[in-house]
């Protein structure tokens, strides 16, 4: 398992990069990043229906489709998003929650304690969701990514992922609620160690890279990051794809 920890924090280059690694790459791979605030909204999802896009362009918030389902999400610098990409394996049910469990050792490690949910999600002590996934299964690959709240803007996120223009009649995959919490503020709660978002982010990516017994982690090579910006501008950042014109 190779991991790559992308160095741009563009939402539209790195939900590019997801594909390009998926589409491109042969290997096992768990890519980790950080994006800009921003909104994510499912392949399949009507973007109106999902996002206050008024308060989005007020505060600079950008909203991006991806190419898995299930629903919105929120991101920003307080955010550590994991997607774990690898080929098909004979014999494995592709949509089980295995890929979850290097996140939920590594944070057990730490003291927290978290469960799965029915929608492989992850939860504190079944109270309060701090990820949620999305999966993309293809002919030969799959790929599964999730989100990871630390010190993410919570009042944003509300605000962010509720539409005020509902259309009941589209036909599209709506999000599910849930009460959410701040990682950073259950260390705090506990007495425990508060570390910036970067520093925990770092923290984080290292006792990964210990799990996969890899001797720290990588970055995308130029080639790969050209190829990746002329997706993002073609398709990630287009509005035919993000509106689905």
């Amino acid at each position: 398992m190779q991991i790559i920890y992308s160095t741009s924090n563009s939402p539209s280059f790195n939900l590019a990069a997801e594909e390009f690694l998926f589409s491109e790459r042969q290997d096992d791979l768990l890519f980790l990043y950080v994006n800009n605030p921003s909104v994510i909204i499912g392949s399949n999802q009507a973007i109106r229906n999902e996002v206050d896009l008024e308060f989005c362009a007020r505060h600079k918030i950008q909203v991006v489709r991806r190419m898995s389902g299930g629903g919105a999400v929120y991101h920003d610098e307080g955010n550590l998003n994991y997607c774990f990409i690898s080929n098909k394996m004979a014999n494995k049910p592709v949509l089980s929650s295995d890929f979850m469990l290097p996140i939920v050792e590594v944070l057990s490690a730490l003291g927290v304690p978290v469960n799965i949910g029915k929608r492989k999600d992850l939860w504190l002590t079944g109270e309060y969701k701090i990820s949620g996934t999305a999966s993309h299964i293809g002919k030969m690959r799959e790929l599964h990514h999730g989100t990871l709240l630390y010190d993410a803007n919570l009042d944003a996120l509300e605000n962010a992922l509720c539409s005020k223009t509902v259309d009941a009649t589209i036909k599209a995959i709506p999000s599910v609620r849930s009460a959410v919490k701040n990682l950073r503020a259950w260390f705090g709660e506990q007495g425990l160690f508060t570390l910036s978002a970067t520093d925990f982010f770092e923290f984080l990516v290292q006792k990964l890279a210990v799990y996969f017994q890899q001797e720290g982690y990588l970055a995308l090579t130029n080639i790969e990051t050209e190829k990746i910006s002329e997706l993002a501008e073609k398709k990630y950042m287009s509005e035919e794809w993000t509106y689905k014109k």
